[in-house]
């Protein structure tokens, strides 16, 4: 019995126990050692005319006995010998794949001077169908995770001779001569025994390694192949009768290739049909119908990384809720390293999905996260910008098609801007679309502003629940009236959205291209719409003064709920109006108010209400006779109606509606 050459229990204990995070992982660390250990012999048969192989007969197979409790990994690679055997498995953390990678480079550094013609000489890095994939030597050792033993057979490339690594990973490890036929490696895994926690039974089944295959070493370059059972239809014989006239089916195996090998975003875009990749897609991401969108990415420099990106056609179930999970599957060199990588995607782009891989990500020793997120941040921030061009295209390009994506992801888009407090708004805002009540259709912010009159400086909007209602709001149609669009606003986030970006484009003062000033965003219930001439306030102003008898009698009666009663300056045929001082409006505070245990939690922000009369309206003469009779009474029950009419006419419930009704009803005695 050999020890183990770091002479440290507790690191051992460490590598099997401590490490990796996740069990299953031991058949991606098995299967890429495979790989490895091909590749190397591919190398080999490349630098070396004494090695001749035919490389279509390169492969990995993966075996499995149930009743004895074993899963075999084999390899027709290069193989090892005793002594590396010994160097290799008996060295905790020693990596030959990683040395391989190291002599190649010094070799064809060796090789190469000032005189040397490109392709001459050939090292690992010229070999671009060769992807070494260990780092660190420690992958081997997830074997022990699930195996009370573990045993390797193994006969290197022009050997005759075949020995066996055998350890139960506790008390050391012993080599001893063996037989196999030819050469390349087996890693025998003897599974632990079940416990009341856990079963490894599953790891010993046909169903179960076909899973773990298929979910981490899919596009591993070699044939997985397994010996796997199908069911076939067997004819009844002729001239049968009866039951015996019936067709049967019978079980048969027979060896297949699992895994899909050649990744299908490290293809060339003009290499693949869109048919190819929706089928990927739906296949891949459990899909149903085709994505509305598919972006390759294959990006070559300081950091080498292949993506391939997909923008659904529709909004999964979950979206939305506090358990779905954004990321995109990242590989390293084909092997699946973690399956949602939330890094690798803002929140506002939570709905794409794909794959991204990449050689060059220096992984933490287990391979399951990275050491250095710059690298990931370094990806995200280039991908990101790939998904706005994108987006951007597909908005310019086939808007019948963008508007159907946007009525699925618009909402996170315009999330996206109010949860970064406006921040995302330069890569966002020109992606959103708001209904127009002056176009009658589906607009962006740019064509808003195209639209504008001559002099425009604001982009105006109002919020409530249904587009046929806001058009016929009195502050809406006013502001039609003058020569402005408005955008019609339904989603409970499109006044965040709108207040978080605040301003959005320039525009030249004053014609002065030198001096250029951002449009300002205003919802149509703000105090001022700088719609209104000195001449116009003025006026109303001196009607306010006049009538400020009449307008305290209704201030008090309508107790606290407006701040002030004023003339209006903005209404046209409506007799009164509530507009709002300060950032929250009406719609705003309704949303508030809705959000689940926002009663409980108290702390609603202030809201300062303005009840704007109509002067022109004869409703304001009644107010007025009926003050100067003295009828005080009447004036109160008209104050309360009015505001009560007002919050109506904004989509909102009164308070009341009881009183409401019984005071119509007096008035109507």
């Amino acid at each position: 019995m050999r020890k183990f050459k770091t002479e440290s229990q507790k690191l051992l204990d460490l590598m099997i126990n401590s490490i990796y995070t996740n069990r299953e992982i031991f058949l991606r660390e098995l299967i890429s050692n495979a790989s490895d250990a091909v590749d190397k012999l591919y190398f080999r048969s490349l630098t070396d005319d004494a090695v001749s192989i035919n490389r279509a007969d390169l492969a990995i197979t993966v075996g499995y006995d149930a009743e004895a409790r074993t899963v075999t990994v084999s390899d027709n690679g290069i193989g090892m010998t005793k002594d590396e055997l010994d160097k290799n498995l008996g060295t905790i953390a020693h990596s030959d794949s990683f040395e391989f990678k190291a002599e190649r480079a010094a070799d064809a550094a060796e090789r190469t001077d000032e005189n040397t013609e490109p392709g001459d000489v050939k090292g690992l890095s010229d070999l671009t169908d060769v992807d070494i994939i260990g780092q660190f030597g420690v992958g081997f050792y997830s074997a022990f995770m699930v195996g009370k033993k573990v045993r390797v057979v193994s006969r290197a490339i022009g050997s005759d001779e075949a020995w066996a690594w055998e350890s139960n990973g506790i008390d050391g490890y012993e080599i001893k001569a063996a037989e196999r036929a030819e050469h390349g490696t087996d890693v025998i895994v003897y599974l632990k025994d079940n416990t009341a926690d856990e079963s490894f039974d599953t790891f010993a089944t046909e169903a179960g390694l076909t899973q773990l295959i298929k979910r981490y070493s899919n596009y591993v370059r070699y044939p997985i192949q397994m010996e796997v059972t199908r069911s076939r239809k067997v004819e009844a014989p002729e001239g049968a009768e009866g039951d015996e006239a019936q067709p049967s089916w019978e079980t048969y195996t027979e060896v297949a290739t699992i895994n899909s090998m050649i990744p299908i975003w490290k293809r060339k875009k003009s290499e693949v049909s869109q048919e190819e990749y929706d089928e990927f897609y739906k296949t891949d991401f459990h899909d149903f119908e085709d994505p509305a969108r598919t972006i390759s990415v294959h990006a070559e420099g300081s950091l080498n990384y292949d993506a391939l990106l997909f923008v659904p056609g529709r909004a999964p179930w979950d979206l939305y809720s506090k358990d779905f999970k954004k990321g995109l599957a990242l590989y390293s060199s084909n092997v699946l390293i973690m399956e949602k990588c939330e890094e690798l995607l803002p929140d506002y782009f939570a709905f794409v999905r794909g794959v991204v891989d990449s050689a060059d990500l220096t992984l933490n020793i287990s391979r399951e996260t990275l050491q250095h997120n710059g690298q990931l941040r370094a990806i995200a921030r280039r991908l990101e910008k790939k998904i706005k061009g994108d987006l951007a295209s597909f908005r310019d390009d086939d808007r019948e098609s963008y508007e159907k994506f946007f009525e699925q992801f618009g909402r996170t888009l315009k999330f996206g801007i109010y949860q970064s407090y406006g921040m995302a708004k330069d890569t966002l805002a020109d992606l959103l679309l708001f209904y127009s009540a002056k176009q009658q259709k589906m607009i962006t912010l740019d064509e808003y502003l195209a639209d504008a009159p001559a002099g425009a400086d604001a982009i105006f909007y109002a919020v409530g629940d249904s587009r046929e209602r806001l058009a016929n709001m009195p502050l809406v149609t006013t502001v039609l009236a003058k020569g402005y669009d408005v955008l019609l606003c339904t989603e409970d986030v499109d006044e965040f959205c709108l207040m978080a970006m605040g301003t959005y484009g320039e525009h030249a003062v004053d014609g002065d291209e030198d001096n250029k000033q951002p449009y300002f965003i205003k919802n149509v219930g703000a105090e001022d719409l700088g719609l209104t001439t000195e001449e116009e306030k003025k006026q109303a102003e001196e009607a306010t003064e006049s009538n400020a008898a009449l307008f305290d009698v209704m201030r008090e009666a309508l107790d606290g709920r407006a701040e002030k009663v004023v003339v209006s300056t903005r209404l046209t045929d409506a007799p009164a109006v509530l507009t709002s001082e300060g950032g929250v409006s009406l719609q705003m505070l309704q949303v508030l108010k809705s959000q689940p245990g926002a009663a409980e939690m108290g702390g609603m922000p202030e809201m300062h209400l303005v009840l704007e009369l109509n002067d022109k309206h004869p409703v304001f003469a009644a107010l007025q006779a009926a003050h100067e009779a003295g009828d005080d009474d009447k004036v109160r029950a008209y104050a309360g109606i009015l505001f009560d009419q007002a919050l109506l006419v904004e989509g909102i419930m009164p308070d009341n509606p009881l009183a409401f009704a019984q005071a119509v009803s007096e008035l109507m005695k």
